[in-house]
């Protein structure tokens, strides 16, 4: 299938005038092309992606129409070419360094892992500030101290850090990884954090899903609050 040229943005900007939501939909999408990709298809529609996804195919054309045309009315989407559009747009197409704050079960849990590098994320370093977890060894990464936090984040250009870290710990780590270098948080502390503005911090709390999901539960706790 010829498709046609995309208009997408260089690499290295970013478009502010793009709704956050719209970008937050957009690696939901990648996924469920990397399934069909999985499943050997070669193309789709918009009404396909939204059956799977619970999302109006009006909805799946519009985000799209924000970065270009790529599909073709009647025709619908190939599926690797969109596909690789998409990690073009989402910056994915490459393998972004990543360091981790925490080398408790979460943090461990995480960095062995091995589904991050093939969507673009490698775990470089683990750090924690447990003098008896300082110097095991997770596969090919070392836990190290925090002191060397700055140290690895310029010898690795790394932009993105995780921390699962306990919440009253949370602030001053990520003010260490701040200063250092790191520029994006994904935080897994039950905690809000309070970073500059060129600071982009996302939150993985599960326990807030939880609450979410029980309000739409009968009751069936096992024992009252």
């Amino acid at each position: 299938m010829n498709e046609p040229a995309p208009q997408v943005e260089p690499q290295d900007s970013v478009r502010n005038d793009i709704p956050d939501i719209v970008i937050g939909r957009l690696p939901i999408y990648l996924r469920t092309l990397k399934l069909l990709m999985e499943r050997g298809s070669e193309v789709t529609s918009s009404q396909e992606l939204g059956d799977l996804l619970g999302i109006s195919s009006a909805q799946i054309r519009k985000d799209l129409s924000h970065f270009g045309e790529f599909g073709k009315q009647g025709t619908g989407y190939n599926i690797p070419f969109l596909n690789k559009q998409l990690e073009k747009i989402l910056k994915v197409d490459c393998v972004w360094p990543v360091v981790m704050v925490g080398a408790g079960n979460l943090g461990t849990a995480l960095a062995s892992y091995n589904g991050f590098e093939n969507r673009g994320f490698r775990i470089v370093a683990l750090f924690d500030s447990a003098p008896e977890k300082i110097g095991q060894q997770l596969g090919a990464i070392t836990v190290q101290p925090l002191e060397e936090i700055p140290v690895v984040v310029r010898r690795t250009h790394c932009q993105v850090a995780v921390l699962a870290v306990p919440a009253a710990a949370a602030q001053a780590v990520s003010a260490l990884l701040i200063e250092s270098g790191i520029n994006s948080i994904l935080c897994y502390a039950p905690i809000t954090l309070s970073v500059p503005e060129n600071v982009r911090v996302e939150y993985i709390d599960p326990v807030i899903h939880f609450q979410h999901m029980t309000y739409y539960l009968r009751k069936g706790c096992i024992e009252d609050a």
